[in-house]
């Protein structure tokens, strides 16, 4: 299945809940929206226009704030992702735990990553590719391979950086969520490292 990565809402209070680290675990990827029937949003058509991302200083600095990534830094080890709390916010939020190098990210782009995602409401865990011996996505940016969180959340990241995105429902799957794993109106919170531009 491919994926179809979202990004995330403004975040209130977090709460820890770290992740455990490079499970060996099938991955079965996170649903594009590709497939038919109620339980998949639809997938976008051509390019995803950008779309006013939150200010991600302003927003933590007026108390929406992160608690500590698990691993924020060490992008050699699975980022534990804590429980959000509080009501998520209406806006894609993005912030960067580490900034990386070389050229920004820009639509059209080839671009290679590894992720953690989890539920807003749950703090579960819904897919990573840390699960895969790869722990590897490729897809081209701005061009509704995923969901437009990501699309949107990703512009201006470089390689080796690793991004927080907290998106919310109309940028990720909507009211329709998907499947069992993300229910409908759901936020989701990803940590995103950006392997390889092309």
């Amino acid at each position: 299945m491919e994926l179809r990565c979202p990004t995330v809402a403004l975040l209130a209070a977090l709460s820890l809940a770290v992740a455990a680290c490079g499970e060996e675990l099938e991955d079965a990827g996170i649903p594009d929206g590709s497939e038919t029937g109620a339980s998949a949003a639809a997938a976008p058509t051509g390019t995803t226009p950008a779309a006013p991302v939150e200010d991600a200083a302003k927003a933590f600095g007026e108390g929406k704030a992160v608690e500590p990534i698990a691993n924020a830094q060490d992008l050699d080890k699975k980022p534990g992702i804590p429980k959000p709390a509080g009501e998520p916010g209406d806006k894609l939020v993005v912030k960067d735990l580490v900034v990386g190098e070389g050229p920004a990210a820009k639509s059209g782009d080839p671009l290679t990553v590894r992720y953690v995602g989890v539920s807003y409401s749950t703090g579960k865990e819904f897919d990573s590719s840390w699960k895969t011996k790869e722990n590897m996505f490729p897809f081209t940016l701005g061009q509704g391979m995923v969901i437009p969180g990501w699309d949107q959340g990703l512009v201006g990241m470089k390689v080796g950086g690793r991004r927080l995105l907290v998106i919310p429902p109309d940028l990720g799957y909507g009211e329709q969520g998907s499947g069992e794993t993300i229910k409908p109106g759901e936020t989701l919170v990803f940590a995103v490292d950006l392997k390889k531009i092309g």
